[in-house]
């Protein structure tokens, strides 16, 4: 048939959108992008006769699928970029998928929060204006025992807050083993110059002494500031000094002690087998004026900043001109209150929280996911194609935090006839989709980070991937 003849076996406009299918499409997605879809699909046929890839059998076959082209093209249009996945990768704290999750009793009071209006600012007592962080300062400073402490939104935020607070325009003493680059290639001595402070590194990379700080000291110094080295570790032929060894020269001097603990743990989960990290409490004691963290790493809360340590610092904070430009929302808030209502009791905070639920998980729990998983996936897929079988591997903490943990875990591991790299990608164009690893031309999914209220969403997806390499060949 001619190709101008051609042309006029496909489907109009009109014609496509009388299908029911159409119709009830049209009752959820707008539709300007519905008859967008259309005109795309269209005009990939108009252009692959014009390529001389379709005869009369093919254009009969494409116009019977259509409308089906149309609904997933609209749907991906209309899909937020922003998108819930499911995390098979065994990274607990995964920075690119969002880090730490929130529980959904937490959701409901952000919800409760979000949806009404809020005293926010507001004095309930006094009826007069009041201030957003004495909503966490007192559970904050109850916690880790620090006399006061207030929220920003992020710990990058926190520590030009402070610095630029207590040491601006003066000289901050800084051991070169603490000099860390953290995700994006954000370097502490970056973060230093925007405060406004100067950097004064003392030591080398694998030794630091107390006398290399003392020597350092002159009337320019406005602080000593200690770095937690939570995303790598200096092994072999070294020492550093810790925070309760600089209490001493911060007493003799009378200079401002400030550490950077970066993940921010608030439980010692070293019961669990896990590396010990050095707690915010433990620093509040051994002496240090102000402590810096993060809210969306060990302690399994929303993304901020917190700053704890002496009021008179704290206070000075507040005033400080950073402080507007850094300042939480009532989401963040709402949220971070939540997750610290569970530390009042360790035992529940480790219950509920999901970061330290998936961290201290024990193994027998996670065979037992591995075998309903696997259990589940037999009864759906034809082994000819896919190899499935439970393997011993190892889960990461992620978040830059305790990079040399390795914990033990259980995975399910594909083997595919075909190619691996397009069965994982596959599963990224799931409609929620699933982020596995690979290694060695095998599939990974590590049951430590899929809940398994998302088995369901796994079986589909895997599914859905498996249709799609044979659709391919």
């Amino acid at each position: 048939m001619a190709e101008k003849n051609l042309f006029s076996l496909i489907p109009k406009v009109d014609e496509i959108l009388e299908k029911d299918e159409i119709i009830e499409l049209l009752n959820n997605i707008p539709r300007k992008i519905v008859l967008d879809s259309i005109r795309s699909e269209i005009e990939n046929l108009r252009e692959q006769i014009k390529a001389g890839k379709m005869k009369q059998e093919d254009i009969c076959l494409a116009n019977d699928i259509i409308h089906l082209k149309v609904i997933e093209r609209a749907r991906e249009k209309y899909s937020f970029n922003l998108k819930r996945v499911v995390n098979g990768t065994g990274i607990v704290i995964h920075t690119n998928l969002g880090r730490s999750l929130i529980n959904k009793e937490i959701m409901e009071n952000v919800s409760e929060i979000a949806t009404n209006y809020s005293n926010l600012e507001y004095n309930l007592e006094t009826g007069k204006r009041g201030s957003r962080y004495s909503h966490l300062e007192d559970i904050i400073s109850e916690i880790t025992g620090a006399e006061a402490a207030m929220v920003v939104n992020n710990n990058a935020a926190a520590v030009i807050l402070v610095l630029s607070t207590i040491a601006k325009e003066k000289e901050i003493i800084v051991s070169r083993g603490e000099l860390i680059e953290i995700g994006g290639a954000f370097r502490i001595p970056d973060v230093m110059r925007q405060s406004g402070a100067s950097l004064v590194e003392v030591g080398t990379t694998n030794k630091t002494h107390l006398w290399d700080y003392e020597d350092a000291i002159n009337e320019e110094t406005g602080a000593f500031f200690k770095v937690h080295t939570s995303n790598y570790r200096i092994m072999g032929f070294s020492s550093n000094v810790d925070s309760s060894e600089l209490h001493s020269l911060k007493e003799k001097y009378n200079i401002p002690l400030i550490e950077d603990l970066g993940s921010g743990v608030l439980i010692d989960l070293s019961k669990y087998g896990i590396e010990y990290e050095p707690t915010v409490q433990d620093s509040i004691k051994s002496g240090v004026d102000i402590v810096t963290f993060s809210g969306d790493k060990l302690l399994g809360g929303p993304q901020v900043g917190i700053i704890v340590g002496k009021a008179e610092y704290i206070e000075k904070m507040k005033k400080n001109p950073f402080t507007r430009a850094f300042r939480v929302d009532k989401f963040t808030i709402s949220a971070l209150e939540a997750t610290l209502r569970y530390y009042s009791d360790k035992g529940v905070a480790e219950k509920e929280i999901p970061t330290l639920q998936m961290l201290t998980i024990p193994i027998e729990k996670l065979e037992e996911k591995a075998s309903k998983l696997e259990k589940m996936l037999a009864d759906k897929i034809d082994e000819g194609k896919v190899k499935i079988e439970i393997k011993d591997d190892y889960s990461e903490v992620g978040g830059g935090s305790l990079p040399l943990e390795k914990l033990p875990t259980k995975c399910l591991v594909f083997t595919l006839e075909e190619s691996t790299q397009k069965f994982e990608s596959y599963l990224r164009k799931f409609k929620t989709p699933i982020i596995a690893r690979l290694y060695r031309e095998q599939l990974y999914l590590d049951v430590r980070t899929i809940r398994e209220d998302e088995f369901s969403i796994v079986v589909d997806g895997i599914v859905f991937a498996i249709n799609n390499l044979k659709g391919a060949n």
